[in-house]
């Protein structure tokens, strides 16, 4: 039996932004449903994070939600087993009060867990496990070690994994803890990765900067084999230019329409022709345009930066070369966690 697995979808994001819920609907409506239905899948696991705010949910968002999602999979005849992750509990502590039990509730086919529990999915069992606070720590634990489920499906904060590119967690729970089970899928990280039975999914399209052309979308995992197969959302939404002169008369704009874009100016020696340049990229109707002119990280004879390594990327390894009189896997480590607050609020 083929089960769709999608996971950290945070409807709502980025304050209900129209342009990124547009851009959303293309992966929903080109990839998500007609995958399903051309493969007659009829149950779907979330394993977390369905909406953004932990705090709210703003009313057109859950509109949005409701029309172009859990609406579609009822018509369809889909099951949905959904999980709480940290940004659908309400409180820090415990999962209780939480959104989708809350919101969804009208869906006579959405199964909701705030608690670890063991379900059935064809022949398979399955053990879900929601995000893991402090009142739910000692009993879900305790469920980990004892049950004889196979595969585990969570929201899960573990140690030793990537958060994104350039971030690996050095703290949460320890791997070892799943060491027993045959595959063990979790959501929470939005990028892929994988270590031994441990498989992080990712989440379905880029919402942050540092999501930049990592490949993201959902799995379709086979009941029978344990096997998951990827199916790749090929559309973006952040686009980064690197300027060094082009001509502007022959830089293809086309697939700039609506997108955030942030041009890199790394050499400039006609203003005249880089105005043109910007003008062409307003006039392609781009969402959003941000100018980085002046680097904080100058290169160098003895520092390159180059076009393949992401904004973290490049920070980690100036720190690492530099000759400084500190701890540098302290100041890596501040450098991420205000790099990804930064991010989370661009």
């Amino acid at each position: 039996m083929k089960v769709a697995i999608i996971t950290d979808q945070h409807f709502g994001c980025r304050k209900n932004s129209k342009v990124f819920h547009d851009y959303f609907l293309k992966f929903y409506n080109d990839v998500f449903f007609p995958t399903i239905e051309r493969e007659g899948i009829t149950t779907v696991i979330d394993m977390g994070d369905t909406f953004d705010s932990r705090k709210g949910i703003d009313f057109a968002a859950l509109a949005w939600s409701k029309v172009n999602y859990f609406d579609r999979l009822e018509k369809l005849g889909c099951t949905v087993h959904t999980i709480v992750g940290n940004h659908t509990a309400y409180y820090k502590n415990t999962n209780e009060v939480n959104a989708i039990d809350l919101l969804l509730r009208e869906y006579d086919n959405i199964h909701i867990y705030s608690e670890a529990t063991e379900i059935k999915v064809d022949k398979l069992n399955i053990l879900l496990v929601p995000w893991i606070n402090n009142e739910n720590e000692k009993t879900t634990i305790k469920l980990i070690e004892k049950t004889n489920c196979p595969v585990t499906m969570g929201h899960l904060e573990l140690k030793g994994f990537r958060i994104h590119r350039g971030y690996v967690m050095e703290s949460g729970t320890d791997c070892n803890l799943f060491k027993k089970f045959e595959r063990v899928y979790s959501g929470h990280y939005h990028t892929r990765s994988n270590q031994d039975n441990i498989y992080y999914l990712g989440n379905p399209y880029e919402i942050y900067w540092n999501d930049l052309e990592d490949t993201r979308g959902f799995h379709i995992f086979d009941t029978d084999t344990l096997e998951h197969t990827p199916i790749n959302n090929p559309y973006r939404i952040f686009y980064t230019i690197y300027y060094n002169d082009q001509n502007y008369q022959t830089f293809d704009t086309r697939e700039l329409e609506g997108k955030i874009v942030k041009l890199i100016v790394r050499k400039k020696t006609d203003p005249k022709k880089f105005e043109k340049f910007v003008d062409k990229l307003y006039n392609s109707n781009v969402h959003e345009l941000k100018i980085i002119e002046n680097f904080v990280i100058q290169e160098s004879e003895d520092f390159e930066a180059f076009e393949s390594e992401d904004t973290l990327s490049i920070l980690n390894r100036y720190i690492e070369e530099a000759e400084i009189n500190l701890d540098k896997s302290t100041v890596q480590k501040m450098i991420q966690e205000i790099y990804q607050e930064a991010c989370e609020l661009v």
